[in-house]
């Protein structure tokens, strides 16, 4: 059985076990702002979703992760579909997302019915990394 809940501080450490990209200052301001997500398979943490406001007033999902175990289950899609109603709920009409084109992600997020919107290039020695494809739904 799934359930979904917003991040508490109990979570940390399976937290920056998915997710080594945000700080422990960052991950006090998702519990405080409820802006993360923890997905439980029979009560044990199996994922997360993280997201800020892109342009101060619009949702963008920073990052989804599936423990490795449990991908390709739907509990990606279970995640994904509950941020979706919990944004809609709050009054937002439109999300973004992105990921890196050489990530498989973005078939996911395609299936999930996001759309193509287009794409930044970093190419700036020390942080370049493959062109980010940008995606965006209308909730």
């Amino acid at each position: 059985m799934l359930e979904v809940r917003y991040v508490d501080n109990s979570d940390a450490p399976f937290w920056f076990r998915l997710d080594r990209h945000l700080s422990e200052a960052e991950f006090c301001d998702k519990v405080r702002t409820k802006r993360g997500y923890v997905v439980l398979h029979n009560e044990m943490s199996i994922g997360l979703l993280r997201y800020n406001l892109f342009w101060d007033n619009t949702p963008f999902c920073n990052l989804l992760i599936i423990d490795r175990e449990y991908q390709r289950r739907g509990c990606g899609k279970h995640l994904l579909k509950y941020w979706e109603s919990d944004m809609k709920e709050q009054g937002y009409g439109m999300l973004l997302t992105s990921t890196r084109v050489d990530e498989t992600a973005q078939h996911f997020y395609r299936k999930q019915g996001y759309q193509d919107c287009g794409g930044l290039i970093f190419d700036v020695p020390k942080y370049a990394q493959p062109m980010e494809l940008f995606f965006i739904k209308l909730i």
